[in-house]
């Protein structure tokens, strides 16, 4: 969905080259503009690990939540961020780092924990052909390896699977002012798998194409690969404005329905005073998707002779007020969004894929779908508050309410999504369904680490 790390692969390469080099004239894009206040992005100053060769990276995120439907089975629904109730959740496990030698570089990022169950459950790609890609590319968030180019202010070249900037938040929480994505980032990519060029012709502009296997794909859903591009600009250390644009055919065995998507966004820190006794600064940020559909029984914005239409629209905004020398942080905000024939909706959890007739490797526990035909209606809106206690660089603490709503039931509710009992093993009577619901209500609180 997510994250723009400023100097995402720049980083590491400008490092092994001043490393290298006392006397490097290189230019570096971004350099001098302030980047740990925006949305989604490392709010660190520096890393404390320094490496000619490697620097390392960890992260942690624990997390518990209550949900106030208290599902009989614990089970979250509808979250990329979480996965169960009422209990301390390892959700993520983060280890690697970057390479560097001359002007070649990798980065690599394992992954652990329950997210590394819940974001490949959303990727029906593997079901094309032989072998378990799921399986495969589980425990990465992140792995490739590519080369930098003296020109402009740098180029880079790489390869493999990387993070998604759809959608503003980042993959990593310790990134996000919020826990709980907004409908806008929680149903938009955290990942691809393909070939990207990072282009910065100027110190305030990155330009980045892609070729990559489809929409948080690990396969390709149809002969078609998917194409795209980033394109960032950053005036100055006030102001960040981004927009990431996607073309594929991504409805598993359907190759004539084509999805175009346009992602947006808007960041502004309107106040910052780093002396003051009270608000040492405030900033907002605000993002707009616009998709479409069409082909193989739909048609993008309106009904037509070739189908429903089968669109997506949404759009949310978050407001942050730091305070104590910019150790509490407060956000407020939320979203809404409008996806008719649900191509984007995640499928609540304990519900089987809406394919027919296959044994979908991505699914869950159960065997009632939740429909996802041309011309079923999906509309949510959501609202969040949360403080954020940052000790130090390296650890946080964060609380925050959140309120999810949709048009059709669609949470879980008290009688859960997995049994009457809550159990896996327990026979499902005849007349049992999964019990869903149309608002939640819950409090999260997260442990955040990074080093």
């Amino acid at each position: 969905m997510k994250r723009f790390l400023v100097v995402a692969a720049w980083l590491f390469t400008s490092q092994a080259t001043k490393a290298q080099s006392s006397n490097s004239t290189e230019k570096i894009p971004f350099e001098g503009i302030e980047t740990n206040w925006q949305n989604g992005s490392d709010r660190r100053d520096s890393s404390v690990f320094h490496g000619k060769y490697f620097v390392p990276s960890i992260m942690l995120d624990v997390n518990y939540t209550h949900s106030f439907n208290n599902p009989n089975d614990n089970t979250v629904v509808g979250s990329t961020a979480l996965a169960r109730n009422n209990e301390v959740q390892l959700s993520h496990l983060n280890v690697g780092g970057d390479f560097m030698y001359k002007n070649a570089h990798a980065r690599v990022m394992l992954q652990m924990g329950n997210r590394s169950i819940v974001i490949p459950r959303n990727d029906v790609s593997p079901y094309r052909g032989q072998y378990q890609l799921a399986d495969v590319y589980r425990y990465l968030s992140e792995a490739y390896a590519g080369f930098h180019i003296n020109k402009w202010y740098g180029i880079n070249v790489d390869a493999g699977l990387f993070l998604s900037y759809i959608g503003l938040n980042s993959y990593y929480q310790t990134e996000n002012w919020e826990y709980q994505a907004s409908f806008t980032s929680d149903n938009t990519p955290w990942f691809f798998n393909g070939i990207r060029v990072q282009i910065y012709p100027t110190k305030h502009l990155k330009i980045e194409p892609w070729i990559i296997n489809g929409w948080q794909s690990y396969g390709r859903f149809n002969k078609q690969p998917g194409v795209g591009a980033n394109i960032t600009y950053m005036p100055n250390s006030n102001i960040k404005m981004l927009t990431n644009n996607y073309y594929g055919a991504d409805a598993a065995g359907i190759p004539n329905r084509k999805r175009f998507h346009s992602d947006n966004s808007f960041l502004m820190r309107y106040y910052n005073n780093p002396t003051s006794k009270g608000i040492t600064r405030a900033a907002f940020s605000i993002t707009a998707d616009v998709g479409f559909e069409k082909g193989g029984g739909v048609n993008g914005f309106k009904d037509g002779a070739q189908g429903p239409a089968q669109y997506f629209a949404s759009a949310m905004f978050y407001n942050r007020i730091w305070f104590a020398k910019n150790k509490v942080a407060v956000t407020v905000g939320g979203g809404v969004m409008k996806n008719p024939g649900r191509y984007l909706v995640l499928y609540p959890t304990g519900q089987a894929s809406p394919l027919p007739n296959t044994n979908n490797p991505t699914q869950t526990e159960g065997a009632y779908p939740f429909s996802a035909n041309p011309g079923d209606k999906f509309a949510g809106w959501d609202a969040s508050a949360g403080v954020e206690y940052m000790m130090n660089q390296s650890i946080s603490v964060k609380a925050e309410y959140v309120h999810r709503n949709a048009n059709v039931p669609y949470f879980a509710g008290k009688g859960g999504v997995t049994s009457p009992t809550g159990y896996t093993f327990t026979p499902l009577p005849a007349d049992w369904r999964p019990d869903l619901v149309k608002s939640e209500d819950r409090v999260v609180f997260a442990l955040l680490f990074r080093l």
